[in-house]
């Protein structure tokens, strides 16, 4: 048996340590927003966060989750209203649609180490590919989505109440 948490439950799985965690999410855990796309952790189609960082799901066996954290796609937000889905819909991103559940978690990932991207930094550091090439769109989502986090934040910080 090895436990890990995926989207903020607590699953015992009786699965081949082996086993890649893009097919535990998938087969075992019927969580089918984590697409595959090449199984060589290149495409970035399988993207999910472990531990609050962006792994790409087809490259790691589920031993080398055992006690860690997983958010997917469908942990993302409850709603689909996390600043990255809001922009994604906003700026209406996929054509296709396959690659973007990758996109949008690798995208959360790197807007909580980057809060306010520049293109030079999004072309270096967010490597997902689409087979569509929507990378134009894609790049005006990334920037709506650090405003809407910037707005968010300032929403937050003018409803704080300093007592004293």
């Amino acid at each position: 048996m090895i436990e890990l948490t995926v989207n903020g439950k607590i699953q015992q799985l009786d699965v081949d340590p082996k086993t890649r965690l893009l097919w535990v999410l998938r087969e075992h855990l019927k969580l089918t927003g984590t697409k595959y796309g090449c199984g060589i952790q290149n495409c970035g189609s399988c993207t999910v966060h472990v531990n609050d960082k962006a792994v790409r799901s087809c490259g790691e066996t589920l031993e080398e989750m055992a006690g860690k954290n997983i958010i997917t796609i469908e942990g993302l937000s409850e709603d689909n209203q996390h600043p990255v889905q809001r922009a994604w819909a906003e700026i209406d991103v996929p054509q296709c649609g396959y690659c973007q559940p990758g996109f949008i978690m690798a995208t959360a990932a790197f807007l909580k180490m980057v809060p306010k991207p520049e293109d030079q930094m999004i072309d270096r550091l967010l490597t997902n590919i689409c087979r569509c090439g929507t990378y134009n769109p894609v790049r005006g989502a990334i920037h709506r989505a650090a405003e809407i986090q910037k707005e968010e934040a300032c929403k937050l910080s003018d409803s704080t109440v300093v007592i004293s």
